[in-house]
């Protein structure tokens, strides 16, 4: 190749303020900096696959069918048993007695609706049991006065101790 200047005609037009601009530029006020080319390559690796994916294409495309030898399908049909063949007709009846059945021979029912209610001792005896667990869980133990307790120990009497060594 050989590089040939343009002619000045062939050079674009710039502006005269950026001319002067452009000529005036200190380039000591750039910062260095290294270009550093990639060419990224593929690896050995992608080359073997894409060349078996290339021979798997131009095998399939060159493959000649008639090298194929020829050969007898033998379809095996595997009949039901006689236990399968009653379990199909049995379901079979439910089937069509179910979609034969005659709703009107049904009898109307009436459903009543029972809702036990406790009766009135029996919520008394609730609430009373309310009450009483409620009155223990709010009970007020600092309106109780303090009591001291005294220990008496009868001796027995000398008559007592005579009729009882008698009796031994």
């Amino acid at each position: 190749m050989s590089t040939v200047s343009p002619s000045l005609k062939d050079l674009p037009k710039v502006a005269s303020s950026l001319k002067s601009e452009l000529e005036g530029f200190n380039t000591t006020c750039m910062k260095k900096a290294e270009t550093a080319e990639k060419n990224v390559l593929p690896s050995a690796e992608d080359v073997r696959q894409e060349r078996q994916h290339s021979d798997l294409i131009h095998g399939v495309e060159t493959f000649k069918s008639d090298r194929l030898k020829h050969a007898e399908m033998k379809e095996k049909i595997i009949l039901p048993n006689a236990k399968d063949v009653a379990a199909e007709k049995t379901q079979q009846t439910l089937i069509a007695g179910i979609e034969a059945f005659d709703t009107a021979r049904l009898k109307h029912t009436k459903t009543e609706e029972k809702n036990p209610l406790p009766d009135k001792d029996v919520i008394q005896q609730e609430k009373g049991k309310q009450q009483l667990i409620s009155g223990i869980e709010n009970f007020n133990h600092k309106n109780l006065k303090p009591a001291q307790t005294q220990e008496k120990n009868s001796l027995p009497t000398k008559e007592a101790i005579a009729a009882e060594k008698v009796s031994a």
